[in-house]
């Protein structure tokens, strides 16, 4: 489903992986990754991200965002498959992934764009999710009147290409719901 947004592009499949498919991988990625919690420096203070991450791509493709500085771990043979299945389907070349495990509602992703400089100029973004369903919010940098949300659904898959780091931020804000947990891969290409 091809969503139409001003100055940008996404896409999304609300079943690219079967629940069955997506059960086994979301065990898989919890049990297997290697995650960590990091520390940023916001508003002159070090905060713990609301989240677990890890890092996972080709040797040397270390990412960079807001003070943190992530080099790759080896590619597990689960996402190397994943990879193959993404590339295949979309024709995008990917070199990293990024794993975001949300652990309950007080987890969360504050608003940004994935615009940093070793993503390129128009970034590709190959979002998966595993898991709970959580609310994908974006808005427009410029315009306060365009937004969209999406719920983003066990096995999903949404893509935002074209100019949308430019021109959009997104969020998967905090919920005070009960919410079982979540597992986010973001796989990228780092240039």
């Amino acid at each position: 489903m091809e969503i139409k947004l001003k100055n940008g592009r996404v896409s999304y499949l609300p079943l690219f992986f079967n629940k069955e498919e997506s059960d086994r991988i979301f065990q898989e990625l919890y049990t297997t990754l290697s995650w960590k919690q990091d520390d940023i420096f916001l508003f002159g203070k070090t905060h713990k991200i609301p989240r677990l991450q890890a890092w996972y791509g080709d040797e040397k493709k270390t990412y960079c965002y807001s003070g943190i500085e992530m080099k790759p771990l080896a590619w597990t043979e689960l996402l190397s498959t994943i990879r193959v299945k993404l590339e295949k389907y979309s024709g995008f070349k990917f070199n990293s992934v990024l794993a975001n495990l949300y652990r309950d509602g007080r987890d969360s992703n504050g608003w940004h764009a994935d615009d940093e400089k070793e993503l390129g100029e128009n970034p590709i973004i190959a979002s998966l999710s595993f898991g709970q369903t959580r609310r994908f919010r974006m808005k427009h940098k410029y315009d306060n009147k365009e937004s969209l949300s999406i719920d983003l659904d066990h096995g999903s898959l949404l893509i935002m290409t074209g100019e949308t780091q430019h021109f959009w931020k997104h969020t998967i804000a905090k919920t005070k719901k009960e919410v079982d947990p979540r597992i986010n891969l973001t796989y990228r290409f780092i240039y």
